[in-house]
């Protein structure tokens, strides 16, 4: 065949290919759907060149909107100055002063300081010696260089053997086993700070966002807890993500239990036998010690099965809580996890939308039906950051009434009618900001701070020991809580090491920042 009549087969073979990428594509896509998952995105081409193009027009003198820069080292700290000579210098010049050319630069590498401790004999015999400062804590490495192993494990997420092999570039002589010293042990003073910022956080807020994430130890599957909302993070690991758990991790230190008016209309709501409840009754106001005297005492009360078990343990924790000055009025915003549902609970919006969103409309019909359904969800959802920024009990009639009309619709689509009764079951908690315009509609920002510890358990797995997996949960509360109080964790490692006393304590800072909120 000649070259004239191979081209057209060639051009026609091309298009017969682009034809067949395109269906195999749609199939994916479709099969994508009904998995429930999402399709391949349809990027739009980059117009980065016409706009570039568009920028070289405009006229270098005519400043933009907002372009006016400050000045990026007027306030840096000078450490070294370098004065540069003319080659030449003319007779009879005069010295005008100098033209500032500043550059930014840091200092990697080792620093080997060698104290020499004078030590004399007394005229007793007896010897005295010159003391380290509590800088150096008679430690052979610098605060710095533990401030740095602190900083790329928790902030950077460097793996111990890479920082390991960093160090040794730098000509620091430190082996693997004490980098994991540094990182997991004798690190009880930031563990106790860790505390207190729970303690605080639940104390002055008014709401808390919760959330957990797998976290394995030694081998095991477990889970990492979060507490926390705009003004500090709160993580802990444990082996159960039950409700008895997360009232174990709000109690905080505290290890008693305690029968009082919440916890035995707490037993009462969860359907717990009546007979059991009025046995409970005779022992309102009392207060067990720990599990094992708690567990004692239900026995003798002839509550034995599991799921009695269960509900006694989890009223008891509640009424300790109460005890201990737990904040009844604190709203609990989570994503419809049972284990959270307790006291004051408000739901995500974003959570409750998924279950009209993850629907897969097999016609036309049932796709437009969908999309108009979840439009009437979020302009409603519009409407409540309204009422957030002006509420009144009109506004709020308005919304009770819409909020019916959405979820108790009937559509002849028996999936979404399931969809929209199961959202309709959860008004009372989706509907809390009617009476607390102060809470979030969502749990996003315990998403997002979730995400922290997400990122660490992929790139360093699992933790082996108890002291390594203490160190994880509390460096990474107190990083999450610094950014959110606005504390260099550099500054503050620095600080906390050499005992400066610079930095408060990060629940003062809370304190502080939680009474501005307040006044404005």
């Amino acid at each position: 065949m000649s070259k004239d009549e191979i081209t057209p087969l060639v051009s026609e073979l091309i298009e017969y290919i682009k034809q067949q990428g395109e269906m195999i594509q749609g199939l994916k896509d479709e099969i994508a759907q009904l998995k429930g998952q999402k399709p391949k995105p349809k990027i739009k081409p980059s117009n980065l060149d016409e706009e570039t193009n568009k920028r070289k027009k405009i006229i270098r003198s005519q400043k933009r909107p907002g372009s006016k820069k400050k000045s990026k080292t007027k306030q840096l700290e000078i450490h070294e100055d370098k004065v540069i000579e003319p080659d030449f210098i003319p007779e009879g010049s005069v010295f005008k002063g100098y033209q500032d050319f500043i550059v930014q630069d840091i200092v990697i590498g080792s620093w080997n300081i060698r104290y020499r401790k004078a030590r004399y004999q007394t005229p007793a015999g007896d010897y005295v010696t010159g003391k380290l400062s509590n800088r150096i804590s008679n430690s052979h490495f610098g605060s710095t260089l533990i401030a740095f192993i602190f900083y790329q494990y928790y902030h950077g997420h460097v793996t111990q053997p890479l920082i390991a092999e960093q160090l040794r570039e730098y000509n620091v002589e430190i082996s693997s086993g004490q980098i994991n010293r540094i990182i997991s042990e004798n690190n009880g003073r930031y563990h106790h700070e860790k505390d207190m910022i729970l303690s605080t956080g639940l104390g002055m807020s008014n709401y808390v966002n919760v959330d957990d994430t797998g976290a394995r130890h030694n081998g095991k599957n477990g889970y990492c807890t979060h507490v926390g909302n705009k003004f500090f993070a709160w993580f802990k690991s444990t082996g159960s993500k039950s409700r008895i758990n997360f009232l174990e991790l709000l109690r905080a230190s505290y290890l008693d239990y305690v029968i009082d008016t919440t916890a035995l209309n707490y037993m009462e709501s969860q359907k717990l036998p009546r007979d059991k409840i009025k046995k409970m009754r005779p022992h309102k106001g009392g207060h067990f010690e720990d599990q094992k005297e708690w567990l004692e005492f239900l026995k003798t009360q002839g509550i034995t099965k599991r799921r009695h078990i269960q509900i006694s343990t989890e009223g008891g924790l509640l009424g300790s809580l109460i005890s201990h000055g737990f904040n009844e009025n604190l709203v609990i915003v989570s994503d419809d996890a049972g284990q959270f549902n307790i006291l004051q609970h408000a739901l995500c919006w974003v959570h409750a939308e998924r279950t009209i969103q993850k629907l897969i409309g097999f016609t036309h019909d049932r796709k437009e039906l969908i999309e108009s359904v979840r439009s009437g969800i979020w302009d409603f959802y519009s409407q409540l950051k309204d009422y957030q920024l002006n509420p009144s009990s009109k506004f709020k009639t308005k919304l009770n009434k819409r909020f019916d009309k959405i979820f108790r619709q009937k559509t002849g689509y028996a999936s979404l009618d399931l969809a929209l009764k199961r959202i309709s079951d959860n008004k009372s908690e989706l509907l809390l900001v009617l009476n607390r315009p102060d809470i979030p509609l969502h749990n996003n920002l315990s998403e997002n701070d979730i995400r922290e510890y997400v990122k660490k358990r992929k790139i360093s797995g699992s933790t082996r020991s108890p002291a390594g997996r203490a160190s994880r949960d509390t460096f990474t509360s107190i990083k999450k809580t610094c950014r959110k109080l606005g504390v260099s964790f550099w500054d503050y490692l620095i600080d906390r090491i050499e005992y400066r006393g610079r930095i408060p304590l990060l629940p003062n800072l809370m304190k502080i920042k939680m009474a501005e909120a307040q006044l404005l």
